[in-house]
């Protein structure tokens, strides 16, 4: 028997769909943040850094290209004006430069940045330095992070929506093509399709449209400016998208002629020839739509980006084929008849190849985007994968539930066409409940029948006054019609009791899917663990670089008779927590001189810690240390010497570091 039975009620089914769908926002709202895919590695001056004069430009290394246009960097003096040029420069290894106006002031600035990482990801951020010495600044930098609020919210749920869309489309027509050609004339499956059409297609203009929103200002009446869209269309994530339209325009004549010419040819050959030509049409605009993506996000940056994209578009596809045409069966076992043991059949097989190619390309990605164990439990891109993992291999599990009952109902076929198998079905089951209640009737007592009155002969209408001729008795003979035939086909989808488990399994993979497909979407969002990992070895090593072992010299003079000299303070390791500090004392001549008394303090004016005093021990001649120096914490510390020649002649000396 090939027809398709269920004991559950559609309603109760899209109840199901909604809770899933519900559970997946949540679980989308609940994420945190993403973190950028690109970081600031260094900067020249230096972050916290304390120079003699100002300098000609700012320097901003990252680690990783970034898309940076006029005025993604701004330089804003104490007072919060603008100090830079407006105009930025690419220097190469990643930096990149904007030069400042002459005659800047002494006292505090602030660098803020805005730039595009380049898969396609806003990454923003700011830091301090100070000029001469460290000062008040009015600067407020808005709170807003590129990518977040509203308009990160809108986008995120734009791109879930043209995965779901894509995965709908593409997985829908390749299951009527390739599994159930008859399903090309099923309303449902039909709308189906449509529908991820529609929705791939909305999902893709509304990307475009947030799309400089989303990586600018953060203002939701930014997406009609016109001036700033054009802006996105110069850029490689615009480009993306516009080839995406024209390839749904394509998409859209595809599922003209397959749901309209496809489905009304009857002679074999010219199907089959008309089946080969959408297969190879509707694959090609399949691969382009899939390649917008690649091109774009994750697989066009890093490593091997060349093999990288091609495996892309290969995961893509495979998903597609697996989920959109388990999204085409749920619908076909619901909504129809009509879906033989032979289609079931065939998508078993096309799912088991899908789950076959995404294993192989998964693994490459996860290797390519992860790296290395300690990424894989240690951030946020490995957590999810394993999330992700978790949830294939859930649905792998319940998959091949649904792959034991496609060989039952295999089994059980016997040939026959789906309405003649359910009609069988009916008729067995007609037969049975007539023959349970004679048998209940002849246990009964008989009665004697009571005299029924002759039936009345029933009267023919006349041409013209009723009858067929009857607009209104039509429509109701019509309606009539319609009910039984509602009627009938309601019991020839509950007639097979060997479909109910295969319909169960199929909406189980169907409800894990839509919260994998979250997971995925929101994969595509986070920065992978082997670029994290890059970015916070790179970060380290520039902070390294810029706290290390402190050496300062600093000169003196007292005034009085032998006053002069210098004072070289070393504190080593430079950083945060313990530290050991040596304080040497020379004559203007560079030899060791002995003072009466050699005192040091530390103060963080920034957050009002300290000052904090240091006594040295005297070690040698000229020669004075401290061990455990504390550091409470990083920043830029006054480090007064106070240096006592004689009883009555002494001066303290000051100087600004980044220690941290």
């Amino acid at each position: 028997m090939q027809t398709i039975a269920s004991r559950c009620r559609i309603p109760r089914l899209w109840q199901l769909l909604l809770v899933l769908l519900a559970t997946t926002g949540l679980f989308l709202a609940g994420a945190a943040p993403t973190s950028a895919h690109a970081a600031l590695t260094g900067s020249d001056p230096k972050q916290g850094a304390v120079v003699d004069r100002a300098p000609d430009q700012v320097k901003l290394t990252f680690s990783e290209k970034v898309a940076m246009s006029d005025g993604s960097v701004r330089v804003l003096d104490p007072s919060g004006k603008r100090v830079d040029t407006n105009k930025t420069t690419d220097l190469g290894s990643n930096t990149y430069g904007v030069r400042l106006r002459p005659g800047l002031p002494d006292g505090t600035f602030t660098v803020a940045y805005q730039v595009v990482s380049a898969d396609s990801h806003p990454v923003a951020g700011a830091y301090t330095f100070s000029i001469g010495a460290p000062s008040d600044t009015k600067v407020a930098l808005p709170d807003q992070e590129a990518g977040g609020g509203l308009v990160g919210a809108l986008y995120d749920a734009a791109r879930y929506l043209s995965y779901a869309g894509f995965i709908l489309l593409v997985g829908g027509a390749a299951f009527v093509l390739g599994c159930w050609p008859r399903g090309a004339s099923v309303r449902p499956v039909q709308r189906l399709v449509t529908g991820g059409w529609v929705t791939l297609t909305a999902a893709t203009l509304a990307l475009l449209l947030l799309r400089a929103p989303y990586t600018s200002s953060g203002k939701l009446g930014d997406a009609f400016d016109m001036g700033k869209l054009g802006d996105v269309l110069n850029t490689k994530t615009g480009a993306a998208l516009v080839s995406r339209l024209l390839l749904l325009a394509a998409a859209a004549l595809f599922i003209a002629v397959l749901f309209g010419a496809y489905e009304k040819r009857e002679d074999p050959k010219e199907k089959k020839d008309l089946t080969f030509g959408l297969a190879i049409g509707g694959t090609v605009v399949a691969l382009g739509i899939a390649a917008t993506w690649a091109m774009a996000e994750h697989a066009s940056t890093g490593i091997q980006a060349g093999i990288a994209m091609p495996v892309d578009v290969l995961h893509l596809l495979a998903v597609a084929a697996w989920l959109g045409g388990l999204a085409s069966l749920l619908v076909a076992l619901f909504r129809t008849t009509a879906v033989d043991a032979s289609a079931v059949q065939r998508f078993s097989t096309v799912a088991f190849t899908s789950v076959v190619v995404l294993a192989a390309t998964g693994t490459y990605q996860a290797w390519r985007q992860v790296g290395s164990w300690s990424a894989l439990t240690g951030t946020s891109y490995g957590q999810l994968l394993l999330v992700k993992i978790g949830l294939v291999v859930v649905l792998v599990g319940v998959a091949s539930v649904s792959r034991r009952w496609t060989g039952r109902i295999a089994a059980e076929a016997s040939g026959l066409a789906p309405e003649a198998a359910a009609a069988v079905v009916v008729e067995q089951r007609m037969k049975q409940t007539a023959h349970q209640a004679s048998r209940q009737t002849s246990k009964k007592p008989q009665k004697k029948a009571a005299a029924k009155p002759a039936p009345k002969p029933v009267t023919v209408p006349a041409s013209g006054q009723g009858g067929d001729d009857d607009p209104e008795r039509s429509a109701q003979l019509a309606r009539q019609q319609a009910a039984m035939d509602s009627a009938r086909e309601k019991r020839i989808r509950d007639a097979d009791p060997y479909r109910s488990g295969l319909r169960r399994s199929v909406l189980a993979e169907a409800g894990i899917a839509v919260v994998l497909l979250g997971v995925t979407t929101f994969l595509t969002t986070t920065e992978p663990g082997r670029t994290e990992e890059e970015a916070a070895k790179a970060t380290s090593a520039a902070a390294a670089q810029r706290s290390g072992p402190l050496q300062l010299k600093v000169p003196f003079d007292t005034g009085g008779t032998d006053g002069k000299g210098t004072v070289q303070l070393d504190l080593d390791p430079g950083r945060t927590g313990s530290n050991t500090m040596h304080l040497y004392v020379k004559r203007p001549n560079g030899s060791a001189f002995d003072v009466p008394e050699v005192k040091v303090s530390l103060t963080n004016e920034a957050k009002d810690v300290g000052p904090l005093p240091i006594a040295p021990d005297h070690i040698a001649t000229g020669h004075w240390s401290a061990n455990g120096v504390q550091v409470p914490m990083a920043g830029t510390w006054k480090i007064a010497v106070t240096v006592r020649t004689s009883d009555i002649d002494q001066i303290t000396v000051k100087k600004n570091a980044q220690i941290g």
